[in-house]
């Protein structure tokens, strides 16, 4: 067989070879979905206003949960709390937690079930609504315990008087925001698909 028909046929294969690669990698490259901002940022506004408001009835619940705390009048005008009372300050602390990462873990699956939405600006939103809804509960927690356990009269030296429960820290205002993101991560890691199934919504 001549030299040069050898050659055509090695060059009309390496031809094809190459019009195959670049065939797949254009296939590859209209399959691989592209991150959508537009069209998500006005559901996005709902999705952190309404996670937000979630933290009105929190509050209320951690109001009826938390446990006042007792405390003792001294002759310097200071109130000290009894041994076993101070206790209450931790009780308090830890029932506002559970209740924000409770509260997290809803407004993530919720927010997941937001097909056609699904993304990092949902997520976004969804924690930033989650820290807004957990600095609001705090806020109406205090409101509501502050009319529950209001002090009518001057107290005296000696008397034991009954002390709002306080949220604590304000670093636990990050427990909500953090369940959303976990809730959120691991819901998009279980589904494992690249657009997260927002064509099927």
């Amino acid at each position: 067989m001549p030299s040069s028909q050898v050659d055509d046929k090695d060059s009309a294969r390496t031809e094809s070879r190459d019009a195959g690669r670049s065939g797949v990698r254009e296939v590859l490259r209209r399959r691989q979905p592209k991150v959508v901002v537009k069209a998500d940022l006005l559901p996005a506004v709902s999705v952190l206003s309404t996670a937000g408001l979630i933290g009105i009835p929190v509050g209320w619940i951690w109001a009826q949960l938390a446990p006042p705390q007792r405390v003792r009048v001294l002759s310097d005008g200071s109130l000290v709390a009894p041994e076993l009372e101070s206790w209450h300050q931790f009780d308090a602390l830890v029932i506002f937690a559970l209740l924000c990462m409770a509260a997290g873990v809803i407004v993530g699956a919720l927010v997941w079930m937001l097909r056609e939405r699904r993304g990092p600006v949902a997520m976004i939103a969804a924690v930033c609504g989650s820290l807004l809804a957990a600095w609001l509960a705090g806020l109406m927690g205090e409101m509501f315990v502050a009319g529950m356990y209001e002090v009518t009269g001057a107290p005296e030296v000696g008397d034991v008087v009954t002390e709002a429960p306080q949220p604590g820290t304000p670093w636990v205002l990050v427990a909500q925001p953090f369940a959303t993101a976990l809730t959120y991560g691991l819901l998009a890691a279980w589904n494992g698909t690249d657009d997260l199934g927002r064509r099927l919504g």
